[in-house]
């Protein structure tokens, strides 16, 4: 994958194959228990992570609030009112990384997406479907994970063309971290390769820099 060079982005990226298809498969409870905002997860988020992924963001011009706030912050309301139920496996262990670690994170479904990926900011008129209800956003000025048919992924919204669904058995995951929070982004995807790891998934990792 090839990262354009970005002075704050320390982005971890890793690939997992599923035993299953993620139709056939359900996050055990034990798992799904960890969603929650007092449990005893090995990373907790502050307000500090709240503002170094902000300030990633805005790198590019991008204003990361209101609807457009990035989806880790997301998570956090949605767990405190209780708005947030199981969807599948891979989206359920994304959801629990980033709700602990602060760190937003995009999942493909890589039977969807075209290699090669690369990262970069979107560029003006830049935009993509969200959701299955057709909804776009206006990615101008915003980091992105591009395959080779354009962006799909992001800190705040990913693409509805390449989400995961009931036949999803491999997944492409970017961890957004940032140099302001140096190792976060490696320590959060170790956890979320261990939580996979115990759902019978394999994992291939590395930590993509901008060297």
């Amino acid at each position: 994958m090839k990262l354009d060079p970005h002075p704050l982005l320390d982005l971890f990226a890793f690939t997992t194959t599923f035993p299953k298809p993620l139709g056939e498969t359900t996050t055990p409870a034990e798992v799904f228990a960890l969603l929650a905002l007092e449990t005893g997860a090995p990373m907790k988020s502050d307000d500090s992570v709240r503002d170094a992924v902000r300030a990633l963001l805005r790198h590019g011009g991008f204003k990361p609030s209101g609807r457009s706030k990035p989806a880790s912050e997301y998570l956090v309301r949605a767990v405190a009112d209780g708005s947030l139920s199981s969807i599948n496996p891979a989206v359920d262990v994304c959801n629990i990384v980033s709700l602990h670690s602060g760190l937003p994170i995009s999942i493909v479904d890589l039977g969807k997406a075209t290699p090669p990926f690369r990262v970069s900011i979107a560029p003006a008129g830049a935009s993509y479907v969200f959701n299955a209800s057709g909804q776009t956003i206006d990615l101008a000025g915003l980091l992105c994970l591009f395959d080779a048919a354009g962006p799909c992924g992001n800190a705040v919204k990913d693409a509805q063309r390449t989400k995961t669904d009931a036949q999803t058995t491999q997944t492409f995951t970017v961890i957004w971290g940032t140099t302001a929070l140096p190792g976060r982004a490696a320590q959060a995807g170790a956890w979320y390769r261990e939580l996979l790891h115990q759902l019978g998934a394999d994992t291939m990792a590395g930590v993509l820099g901008n060297k």
